[in-house]
């Protein structure tokens, strides 16, 4: 009899502890919780790849054996937060993807848009990194390998309208990230618009229907 009393009065200590603890875990703020859940380390952006664009610049090499062909230096640089459109920003980035160094900033030199003395920016401070910190012999010996925008922190802000009405606007920003390898461009391949339509029918004919007979 005294056994059970003892069991029953440990489990009522027991409750009460668990009601105390989950009183205070109610009490801490979700944003210290986060990363303690399981959830937090899935990840399923694609963006998040941008977050660590510096860091390739810290990749070590093994070492290269004597008859192995020397690898190309390879130049990670972006400039963040900048004030500017990310879609705007697109049709420049897009426009020296696969230039030499030398040919994007005769073309970003001659163009008025904001955008374009950003990126001219962007690629002499790359420049300048290739022969300080990437042992690159010739400057002009780069070209963009990789170049493209993202999104960037938006600030909502209201528009005030008549009648007492009002509007939300959002202040843009976007991030410029860019790629440059040691060496010549390579090749891009010319297809005639008829190749182009042979192979797009090719591949309507490889495609798989799922759900179909």
């Amino acid at each position: 009899m005294a056994a059970s009393v003892v069991t029953a009065s440990g489990k009522n200590e027991l409750a009460h502890c668990a009601t105390l603890l989950g009183r205070l875990l109610g009490q801490i703020p979700s944003r210290f919780l986060t990363p303690f859940s399981q959830t937090s380390c899935l990840h399923t952006s694609t963006a998040l790849n941008t977050k660590n664009w510096e860091r390739k610049n810290r990749i070590l090499y093994p070492p290269q054996e004597n008859d192995e062909p020397r690898r190309p230096a390879e130049i990670f640089h972006c400039r963040r937060q900048i004030k500017y459109s990310k879609d705007k920003m697109w049709y420049l980035a897009k426009l020296i993807r696969g230039m030499t160094i030398d040919q994007a900033l005769a073309q970003l030199e001659f163009n008025d848009k904001k955008g374009a003395k950003v990126i001219k920016e962007v690629l002499l401070e790359a420049q300048e990194m290739a022969v300080r910190n990437h042992n690159v012999e010739y400057k002009s010996n780069l070209y963009i390998a990789e170049s493209f925008a993202g999104k960037g922190q938006y600030l909502k802000r209201i528009r005030y309208h008549g009648r007492g009405m009002f509007g939300i606007m959002d202040k843009v920003y976007c991030h410029y990230f860019v790629k440059l390898v040691e060496g010549t461009p390579p090749t891009a391949e010319q297809s005639t618009p008829f190749d182009q339509a042979k192979d797009y029918v090719e591949e309507l004919k490889n495609r798989t229907i799922i759900y179909s007979l």
